[in-house]
C-alpha cells in the first residue's frame, strides 16, 4: 500500500527531531529553496502528486509568496491538509482551500503566552515612556526631558478581541491592578474569562470607555484598517493604543495623525502596516514603544508552535483530522470533505 507524503515547505529550525519522526508513518519531501514560479511549475509538473499533508513554515511566504488562489489551484488533489506555523494565517486564502477539500491548521494556543508578554511589555512601558528616558541616558544625559508616567492601576485597559492572546494579557494585567473590559462580535463563556472582564456589546462604546486599548484581530478583509480616523475620534483624549496582532488592522496614517494632535497619548507597536518598512511619522516619535514583530520570537514559543504544527500533520495523516483547523472551516467539514471528493478547479 502506497504510503501518505507530507511536504515541507520552508525550514524547521527547533523540532526537527519531531518532523523526522513523522517518518514513522509517511514519507518525508521539502522544498528549502526555489522561487513562487519555479514550485508552481513543480506543482503543475506532478513533482509532489501524492502529498496528503503540506507544513507551511512562517518564512516559507519567502519562498511561494501568499497562499492564494492560483497557487492553491496548482495543488495535488491528493492534499487534504494544509498546516500552517502561525497563530495569525492572513497569507493564506482559506475559500480557496475550502473549494478544493483542503482543510486547513493554525497554531493559536502555542503562541498565547509570548504574545501577551509582549503586549504588557510595550503598554508598561508606553505608559512610563521608556524609549525616552533610554534614549537620554544612552546620550549621556541622565533623565533629560523626561516627562511623568503613569501608572497601570486603575486605569480600564480595553482588549479587542479576546481570545487566547487577548485573554492571556488580562490575567497579566489584572497584577498591575488594571480594570479590564473586551469587545467581541459576542461575549466569551465564563469559563473562558477567568478575570471576570466586563463585556461592552457597543464598539463605539467600548472606545469612549477605554484609557488603554490592545489590538488582538486576526487580520481580514472585514478588520482592515479597523481602527482609523473615525474610531480615532470616538476614543478618549490621550488613550494608549497598543497593537501585537497585524499592522493593517490599524490605519497607520491616522494613527500618526492622531499621536500628532495628542488624541493619542502613546502606542505600543509590534506590527506594522507595511513591515518590516515603519511609517516614517513613529520612528521619531518619544511617545512610541517600536518593536520589530517580536510577538513569538522565544525560543520557548517557536518550539511549542512547531511541534503543534507536526502534531497537526500526524493528527491529519493518523486520523483525518486536525487539533486546530482555522475558525473558518469550523462547522463546515462535511462541506469541505465533499468539496474534495469532486475535486473541482479552481
Amino acid at each position: 500500500m502506497t504510503r501518505p507524503i507530507a511536504l515541507l515547505i520552508g525550514n524547521i529550525t527547533h523540532a526537527k527531531k519531531e518532523w523526522q519522526a513523522l517518518a514513522e508513518i509517511a514519507d518525508l519531501k521539502e522544498i528549502i529553496s526555489g522561487t513562487r514560479e519555479s514550485i508552481l511549475a513543480d506543482f503543475k509538473a506532478g513533482k509532489y502528486d501524492g502529498v496528503v499533508a503540506i507544513y507551511r513554515t512562517f518564512d516559507s511566504a519567502q519562498l511561494t509568496g501568499r497562499f492564494d488562489k492560483e497557487l492553491i489551484s496548482t495543488l495535488p488533489s491528493s492534499l487534504k491538509f494544509l498546516c500552517h506555523n502561525g497563530a495569525g494565517y492572513d497569507q493564506i486564502d482559506i475559500e480557496p482551500c475550502s473549494q478544493r477539500g483542503i482543510f486547513v491548521a493554525h497554531t493559536p494556543t502555542a503562541v498565547d503566552a509570548a504574545t501577551s508578554n509582549i503586549a504588557i511589555m510595550l503598554l508598561l512601558q508606553t505608559l512610563r515612556r521608556s524609549y525616552q528616558a533610554e534614549s537620554s541616558l544612552r546620550n549621556g544625559k541622565w533623565r533629560g526631558d523626561q516627562p511623568l508616567g503613569h501608572d497601570p492601576d486603575g486605569k480600564i485597559l480595553g482588549i479587542l478581541g479576546m481570545g487566547g492572546i487577548g485573554t492571556a494579557l488580562a490575567v497579566r494585567a489584572v497584577g498591575f491592578g488594571m480594570n479590564i473590559v473586551y469587545h467581541n462580535r459576542k461575549p466569551v463563556p465564563d469559563e473562558a474569562n477567568p478575570t471576570g472582564a466586563r463585556y461592552i456589546a457597543s464598539f463605539e462604546e467600548f472606545l469612549g470607555t477605554c484609557d488603554i486599548i490592545s489590538v488582538h484581530l486576526p487580520l481580514t478583509e472585514k478588520t482592515r484598517h479597523y481602527i482609523g480616523a473615525r474610531e480615532f475620534g470616538m476614543c478618549k483624549d490621550g488613550v494608549i493604543i497598543v497593537n501585537t496582532a497585524r499592522g493593517p488592522v490599524i490605519d497607520e496614517n491616522a494613527l500618526v495623525q492622531a499621536l500628532e494632535s495628542g488624541k493619542v497619548g502613546g502606542a505600543g507597536l509590534d506590527v506594522f502596516e507595511e513591515e518590516p518598512k515603519i511609517h516614517p511619522g513613529l520612528m521619531g516619535r518619544n511617545d512610541c514603544i517600536l518593536f520589530p514583530h517580536l510577538g513569538t520570537f522565544t525560543y520557548e514559543s517557536q518550539h511549542k508552535m512547531e511541534s503543534l504544527v507536526i502534531n497537526n500533520v500526524r493528527s491529519a495523516i493518523e486520523k483525518g483530522a486536525l487539533l486546530t483547523m482555522v475558525p473558518e472551516q469550523k462547522g463546515k467539514i462535511d462541506e469541505i470533505k465533499s468539496n474534495g471528493r469532486a475535486s473541482p478547479k479552481l
